[in-house]
């Protein structure tokens, strides 16, 4: 739902999102989104003019430099024989495409189209290149590029197309002609093809949290963008893509041993909606010759069963070695790609079988996993969420039990390529990921698990100008909830500092350990003199399902009172000026900023990045409202009472609070009008606020101008309200 990555992971890939009329409050029908983005051109007056000067203090625009250094680094793939590393990263033109060794000193090569040179002295072009993937005997690396061929040279195009590079005899050939959005590539099992995501002339990428089609013409009804698996021949260049037949959108996939199948979750247009009621599919490869779509089955419907499992998500599926079995994740989620919830299995074939439950093989497990990788018929690789750690495992089908041996926990944020705490494995023991924490910027860490060196050095000169980071735990209401405590930079225990709580987004999603970049996020006031609190309250990843379902029907009560609980033992245990405390947060944090003003006076200061104020007009205006069902129990036309409960609109008398809201024009999981309800709200009560709408971006701010300027008004904003001394 509310982007659970929210404006916390910098350095992460995601997807994007749908086009529906934005329902507008009868409050509101006055303002057009032309004026609602030039509130983003708006120069502050008063105080907040005074504010903003302030970003030209050379303690701010140092703090703006040093996140501005550190460089991203998006994929990872690693060699089946576990010795080579294909990277992208961030650099001065683009993403640029690498290959390097494990081996510590290994040398350093471009994979690129337009190289005019190989090797360690290779002088990169224009062209961007991306998505790198490993053919199964890794004699071959395909990977995503810009590159086009003219008569004379390489030029860059607006279109990304599949290349294949042989490292033994450095020849390079493009092996797509496509039109369209194409992402995540996977061999076939014999080498000879390439499946992957493909939106044919798509105008956007195809996913909810990147900037919705400005809203024209008749809703619903056109221009609907299908994704869908399709199959390229390396050999011929023919593209195969059966499933357009049945006009799914498909969301992820993954080949059977045998090559003979492709298992895929899926649902009905519009994808951006629908992740939330996707079902899990197989399809033969090839199809049989037919008039229709032949070789499809629906192997599970979460809508049909009766199980725990009943209305809720599945994600990331898997075929056991021996083709007998599809592993999957499910659970109560939110964004595609931000996964945690139980391990299931069901048969490959259980269209053909009678109707049955899939199998929970991970019941009251006190951890989320989020990714999974068959080490054997009888062996799953897990990658969960354990607290606010990540923690990676196995575990033996046969006695469900962890696998002793294979026990490693990171205070660290890891990711291979578009799923969090997702790992880039080989036919060895060796595995490679991105790793960043709260003391390292993203670097590539590989080798085996109980020896993993870094690989790259890419940001080791960024040293952290904020504090120490130290796990805070505790319980309330019986349940054990768990937080990150950031330390003012230059901590001095004799003196009084103020506190900023950082609620993370979701709501099913985890604040883990990471660097931030030039973005919105609490982290960086650390440095400039702040306690920061990192909290996990009931409804997070990291304890288990149940507890990642124990704030359904409940937003803003039970979890509020879990970040609370955590503010007061915070106080209590270090030097907090309780009358300089600040609150802010992303998406599903926004809300809790907005709800969390409603119902205490404590805090000094907050700041709602696209948050929701108002539960029951945000349930008509958004794009994905499918999500809302399993957290609400219903839909607001069958409990409005239910939605009313949550909505900070219906308490805004009690609001106190001097709140800086912050959201893109074209967002359409928390659309902008839900901002400007509370912004209208508080200046009608006479409290101290201020809108900022960015225009063009959806969720996630891409544009940089923007996603610094969301920065520094952050920190003007709680620097005048509550300045460190």
């Amino acid at each position: 739902m509310l982007a659970s990555l929210g404006m916390d992971l910098p350095h992460l890939p995601r997807p994007a999102g749908n086009r529906r009329r934005l329902c507008f409050a009868a409050a509101v029908l006055t303002l057009t989104f032309a004026q609602l983005a030039a509130l983003a051109q708006t120069a502050p007056s008063g105080a907040a003019a005074n504010a903003e000067s302030r970003n030209s203090a050379p303690r701010i625009e140092s703090l703006m430099q040093t996140l501005e250094q550190v460089r991203s680094i998006t994929s990872v793939a690693l060699s089946p024989d576990g010795n080579s590393i294909a990277l992208a990263f961030n650099g001065a033109r683009g993403s640029e495409l690498h290959l390097t060794g494990i081996a510590a000193g290994a040398p350093d090569r471009i994979i690129a189209p337009d190289t005019i040179a190989a090797g360690p002295n290779a002088i990169r072009g224009a062209c961007t290149d991306s998505h790198p993937a490993w053919s199964p005997d890794g004699k071959q690396l395909a990977f995503l590029s810009d590159c086009s061929a003219s008569a004379s040279q390489w030029e860059t195009t607006a279109q990304d197309n599949i290349f294949v590079w042989s490292p033994a005899t450095n020849a390079m050939k493009q092996v797509s002609h496509l039109h369209g959005e194409v992402s995540s590539l996977e061999w076939s099992p014999d080498g000879k093809s390439i499946a992957f995501l493909y939106v044919e002339n798509a105008t956007r990428p195809a996913g909810a949290l990147n900037a919705m089609k400005p809203w024209s013409g008749v809703i619903g009804e056109g221009g609907i963008e299908v994704q869908r698996v399709a199959v390229l021949n390396i050999a011929d260049g023919s593209v195969w893509d059966p499933i357009i037949a049945k006009k799914l959108h498909v969301y992820e996939f993954n080949w059977s041993p045998d090559g003979k199948k492709i298992a895929f979750v899926a649902s009905q247009p519009p994808g951006e909606n629908n992740w939330w009621v996707a079902k899990l599919y197989t399809q033969e490869y090839p199809a049989v010759a037919c008039s229709g779509p032949c070789g499809l089955y629906r192997i599970l419907d979460p809508t049909t069963m009766t199980g725990p499992l009943h209305g809720l998500q599945l994600a990331v599926p898997r075929f056991s070695p021996d083709g007998k079995q599809i592993a999957f994740i499910g659970g109560l989620m939110s964004d595609q790609g931000s996964t945690g919830g139980d391990i299931y299995l069901i048969p490959a074939n259980a269209y053909s079988a009678a109707p049955s439950e899939p199998k929970d093989v991970t019941p009251n497990r006190p951890a989320s996993p989020a990714w999974i990788v068959w080490l054997d018929d009888h062996t799953l690789g897990i990658s969960e969420h354990l607290g606010g750690s990540t923690h990676l495992t196995a575990i033996d089908l046969t006695t469900g039990k962890d696998v002793p041996s294979i026990d490693l926990t990171l205070p660290a944020t890891i990711i291979a390529g578009t799923d969090v705490m997702s790992v880039s494995t080989s036919n060895t023991a060796n595995v490679a990921f991105i790793r960043e924490s709260f003391d390292q910027g993203p670097e590539v860490w590989a080798g085996p698990l109980d020896n993993l060196k870094q690989v790259t050095h890419l940001n080791d000169a960024v040293k952290p100008p904020w504090g120490k980071a130290e796990s805070i735990d505790y319980t309330n209401d019986g349940l054990p909830i768990q937080g990150w405590l950031l330390y003012p930079a230059n901590y001095a225990p004799a003196k009084k500092y103020p506190l900023i709580v950082s609620v993370h987004g979701g709501p099913s999603g985890a604040a883990t350990p990471r660097w931030p970049g030039a973005s919105f996020t609490a982290i960086p006031f650390s440095a400039l003199g702040y306690f920061v609190f990192l909290p996990n309250p009931r409804g997070s990843f990291g304890q288990g399902e149940k507890f990642t379902q124990a704030n359904r029907k409940d937003f803003g009560y039970g979890d509020l009172r879990d970040v609370l609980a955590g503010v007061d033992l915070v106080e209590k245990r270090f030097p907090i000026d309780k009358g300089r405390e600040g609150i802010t947060g992303w998406s599903y944090g926004g809300f809790m900023t907005m709800f969390a003003v409603t119902q205490t006076t404590r805090f000094r200061a907050a700041i709602a990045g696209a948050g929701i104020s108002n539960w029951k007009s945000y349930y008509g205006e958004n794009s994905i409202d499918q999500w809302m069902v399993p957290f609400f129990g219903a839909t607001v036309y069958d409990d409005p009472a239910i939605y009313a409960r949550s909505s900070a609109i219906d308490f805004i008398k009690q609001a106190r609070t001097p709140t800086l809201l912050l959201v893109g024009d074209r967002d359409g999981e928390c659309p902008a009008p839900q901002s400007f309800e509370f912004w209208h709200a508080l200046k009608a009560e006479g409290v101290k606020t201020q809108l900022v709408v960015y225009p063009n971006e959806g969720h996630h701010l891409i544009d940089p101008e923007h996603r610094r300027d969301a920065l520094r008004r952050a920190l003007d904003w709680f620097e005048t309200l509550m300045p460190p001394q």
